[in-house]
């Protein structure tokens, strides 16, 4: 009987057996359609559906074959394994980015994260990402340098009128940036009551809590542009989170109204 290394070894000396398994995990498939969906040859799909089959994760249903059980819960552990192998990778790519060890925090607290990084295509998808966390939150307590990026200023506001509860401490530098995006749109948020603006000239990092999801935002030191996000739900980050942003809180001081006057 092959041991728990074995099975995983069988399973890892190749891509089509992952990709086959993790396609069939999505619906039952016949042959022709796991080819299209692992680029494998006929004969490599044969050979992989029989050892699925030798080993009881796979049945045939007439012109297809669906997962048993035992298959569901090899493939569900393969594609989590995967996961968060890839997430690990990413992140180790951006800590350069993310300092994580000297806030006191690992970066496998945020093994499970959504990771969204610049590429040479597409230089703004941390950006839309951003973006995307505030269109969705109820609730908004954020600080860092350039946390919010002009591109996002108008969808923070939005949310602001809609009734977000924000709060954000930002340098001054970076506060005086946002208001001159729009002060009536900023005089506005803090007139609703559901925007407060707070200053601190001694951030660390890029930080924001989405209802109970963290967010890191990482940054080029020499150009400020926006590296990459990494947000997480896990439990830990979010207690290590709301335990930092309350400690810079509690040093921080009001906007001066008169910032914010016509």
């Amino acid at each position: 009987m092959d041991t728990a290394l074995d099975e995983v070894e069988f399973l890892v000396r190749s891509a089509h057996r992952v990709e086959a398994l993790g396609a069939l995990a999505e619906r039952p498939r016949g042959r022709s359609e796991l080819g299209e969906a692992t680029g494998a040859s006929s004969s490599t799909v044969g050979r992989l559906l029989r050892e699925f089959e030798d080993r009881d994760w796979v049945v045939r249903d007439g012109r297809e074959y669906r997962l048993t059980s035992e298959g569901e819960f090899v493939a569900g552990e393969v594609t989590s394994l995967l996961d968060r192998m890839e997430t690990r990778q990413q992140l180790r790519d951006v800590a350069r980015w993310l300092p994580t060890e000297k806030l006191g925090i690992t970066i496998e607290s945020f093994a499970d994260a959504v990771v969204t990084v610049v590429d040479a295509e597409d230089p703004y998808r941390p950006v839309r990402r951003y973006d995307a966390l505030i269109e969705g939150a109820e609730t908004m307590r954020a600080f860092g340098t350039p946390t919010l990026k002009s591109a996002n200023a108008g969808t923070l506001f939005r949310n602001v009128r809609a009734g977000m509860d924000t709060e954000i401490l930002y340098p001054s530098p970076i506060v005086e940036a946002v208001l001159d995006w729009s002060p009536a749109a900023a005089r506005e948020g803090l007139e609703t009551g559901n925007l407060t603006i707070l200053l601190h000239d001694a951030l660390p990092c890029g930080l924001t809590i989405f209802d109970d999801r963290v967010v890191l935002t990482g940054y080029d030191p020499d150009t400020g542009m926006l590296r990459a996000v990494v947000d997480t739900d896990a439990a830990e980050a979010c207690e290590w989170a709301t335990e930092l942003y309350d400690s810079y809180r509690e040093e921080a001081r009001p906007l001066d109204p008169e910032a914010v006057e016509a």
